[in-house]
């Protein structure tokens, strides 16, 4: 039944790949999805420190309610990323330090909540990984209903069941399960491209004619006057 249902995630991205995601930068790997694709700038990280790979275990949720949240972290597999929609309310908290504690004891890799989050202290404390677009101690229901293991979308974005999720200090991302091998090649040569271009920019040798070009291609005359 819609908004009552809890699914079996049919496939999910393997333990090789998430770890050869773990340390390309998420602004690497957006560039090489044509800077079309972002979960929202709202939704920003409140640990720490500490990077975010890993299956999407999705949950959509009524705002303010937590029920499937707590079956979903039941249900997860090590490694997996709890990724909910919740409506990016934020009258009340998804999950505080509680939940987070269990969810780290039973080997989840991370949260990203479309919503709110509470007990905030301790999880920038923390290293493990809880993006959030808000925090307020106000706490949640627990009375449903929500959906486990359907398609969500976050400012856009949509996320399948295992799908890739990757996140470091700059936000989140989902990479779609069947893309996953093809931006792996494209994000790798991408980090060799711009270390070659840091190499130029300490080394006093950074090709800048582009700029110009640029500028005589849109009609303006790059020369001061």
């Amino acid at each position: 039944m819609i908004g009552l249902q809890i699914r079996k995630r049919q496939r999910q991205v393997s333990e090789s790949l998430v770890d050869s995601f773990r340390q390309i930068p998420v602004a690497n790997i957006s560039d090489c999805m044509a800077r079309m694709t972002a979960g929202g700038a709202r939704l920003r990280p409140m640990h720490g420190s500490g990077r975010l790979a890993g299956p999407a275990l999705t949950v959509k949720t009524r705002p303010g309610d937590n029920l499937m949240i707590h079956k979903a972290i039941a249900m997860a597999q090590a490694g997996d990323v709890i990724v909910v929609d919740g409506g990016g309310d934020l009258t009340n908290a998804l999950v505080g330090e509680l939940m987070v504690t269990n969810a780290m004891k039973r080997g989840v890799a991370g949260f990203v909540m479309n919503g709110a989050i509470r007990d905030v202290e301790t999880i920038a404390a923390g290293s493990f990984p809880v993006y959030a677009a808000g925090v307020t101690h106000r706490g949640p229901y627990k009375d449903g209903p929500g959906e486990i293991n359907v398609p969500i979308a976050i400012d856009g974005m949509v996320i399948q069941p295992g799908d890739l999720i990757v996140g470091d200090a700059d936000g989140f991302l989902c990479v779609p399960y069947d893309d996953v091998e093809s931006v792996l090649r494209a994000a790798t040569e991408k980090v060799a491209a711009e270390a070659k271009t840091m190499a130029a920019i300490n080394e006093g040798r950074l090709d800048i004619a582009w700029i110009d070009a640029a500028l005589k291609r849109i009609g303006c005359d790059p020369e001061p006057r």
